[in-house]
């Protein structure tokens, strides 16, 4: 009878682990915070998710960074009088000189931040610089002993199925290993404009906030920053941040103590299936220009309205999602070739980035707009909407700027495909299959044309009041 052998790899797992553990568990530490606070405000339970996330039921960040000891019952008693905060997280040191990194909601607004040895030799620790955005944190401590650092791994080469090794501090017990695998890669939650999250079945808690996650060469792939646990534990769905941003992030915050983005000045839409029709893109990919900021740096380089960036330094953009984490990770300055579809054919445009500040947003999906009801000066209908001229009359009713041009919607019939993809009342509509229109026989005729060519469906630049531009496929059938 033939004997089945194991292959190396699969008897590689537990064996690597623990080798794994044994060799960087020195180079965990736990990060202790404390925060004054009044009355009941140290009471709220934890960080939220941003409306809109598909998780937001679900969805619970690692631990409470604002849990007292003492709980709701404490703010009673103390009415709105100051008290201590204190949380708990974990991290991971990067360099023998004391360079921690974590999560940054682990140690926000905290007023004192200690650094906990895997010994319990216990440090205070200062703030190098932080980014919300990807919710990473570099911190600095002194130490008087030796100090055992870690090396980031490359995530891009990781695979799904690949065992990987969590090390942290959950509900406050110290160094604690657990192992997984890799369940899936470039996972988006709606957490933030970057989210290309790793996805593992490793346990991982409240507390793990801001610990590595470890291939089995003993390099960090990953920081653990957050779960979706209706229970308040792991039911082995944990989020982490590859390190291949992380490292990005790290080296920024260490040199500058602050992020320095790439900045390209416009606003995406996602490509549906009936915009890639509209526009003859086959398959549906890219992302749709919907605006350009007038400031910004792709206007002079002829980047516009109704282009499909395809392409970015090199980098293919599938989807709307990839074009943001593409100019982000590159150099502001550096001048990098944007490939576009425009009318059917693809033309390069070479932009110089500008830096995104902190105040600004990165590349924004397109608005949506609405406007309230109104009488109703019909003069054409079709697909559904009533259409009127652009008057002196009706700019003033609807409060529509000077700057914008085009036919106004004064009406959407209910249950049609306009009112389905939220035109309303107070839109105008700029562009039809990507030319100008300024008055609904304009809009009727060049539907017509292009039912007489066969469309399936047509491509509207709506721009609303105040002059956001988005684009709106309708079907023709």
């Amino acid at each position: 009878m033939a004997m089945l052998m194991a292959s190396p790899a699969s008897a590689r797992g537990p064996e690597a682990i623990a080798d794994v553990a044994e060799k960087v568990i020195e180079a965990v530490v736990n990060i202790s915070t404390s925060q004054t606070v009044d009355g009941r405000e140290g009471a709220q339970a934890m960080p939220q998710l941003p409306p809109g996330s598909p998780f937001e039921d679900f969805f619970e960040d690692f631990f409470k960074n604002r849990r007292g000891r003492g709980g709701d019952r404490n703010a009673d008693k103390g009415g709105s009088q100051p008290r201590k905060v204190n949380s708990l997280g974990s991290g991971f040191i990067i360099d023998p000189s004391g360079i921690v990194v974590t999560n940054n909601h682990v140690i926000a607004d905290a007023d004192e931040i200690n650094v906990i040895l895997n010994d319990g030799s216990k440090y205070r620790a200062e703030v190098m610089g932080r980014d919300k955005k990807t919710d990473l944190a570099v911190l600095k401590f002194k130490s008087d002993k030796p100090l055992t650092a870690v090396k980031f791994g490359d995530s891009d080469r990781l695979r799904l199925g690949e065992w990987v090794v969590a090390i942290g501090n959950p509900f406050s017990l110290g160094g604690t290993v657990t192992a997984g695998i890799v369940s899936a890669r470039n996972r988006d939650i709606n957490s933030g404009p970057y989210d290309n999250y790793i996805q593992t079945d490793a346990a991982i808690n409240r507390g793990n906030s801001g610990g590595p996650l470890f291939n089995l060469e003993g390099e960090v792939i990953g920081v653990n920053t957050a779960i979706i646990s209706p229970s308040g534990g792991s039911i082995g769905i944990g989020f982490a941040v590859p390190s291949k941003t992380v490292a990005g992030v790290v080296a920024q915050l260490r040199q500058y103590g602050e992020t320095r983005r790439g900045w390209l000045g416009v606003r995406i839409q996602q490509v549906t299936d009936e915009i890639a029709e509209s526009l003859n893109i086959k398959p549906a990919r890219g992302a749709l220009i919907a605006g350009v900021d007038d400031k910004g740096p792709a206007k002079p380089a002829g980047i516009e309205p109704g282009d499909v960036v395809v392409k970015f330094d090199g980098k293919d953009i599938k989807e709307m999602k990839d074009l943001p984490r593409a100019v982000a990770d590159t150099a502001v300055g550096k001048a990098v070739d944007v490939v576009v579809i425009r009318k059917g054919k693809e033309e390069t445009r070479q932009v110089t980035l500008g830096r995104l500040q902190d105040d600004e947003k990165p590349i924004q999906a397109a608005a949506k707009s609405s406007s309230p009801e109104a009488d109703k000066p019909v003069t054409q209908k079709a697909l559904g909407l009533d259409l009127a001229a652009l008057s002196k009359d009706l700019r003033s009713k609807y409060k529509i700027k000077d700057s914008v041009k085009g036919v106004l919607i004064t009406g959407v019939d209910s249950g049609s495909d306009a009112s389905d993809k939220r035109l309303s009342t107070g839109d105008v509509i700029v562009e039809v299959a990507q030319e100008a229109v300024i008055n609904g026989i304009d809009v009727k005729k060049r539907i017509e044309q292009l039912k007489k060519d066969g469309k399936k469906s047509v491509l509207l630049l709506v721009a609303n009041a105040d002059g956001e531009l988005r684009f709106v496929a309708l079907s023709l059938q």
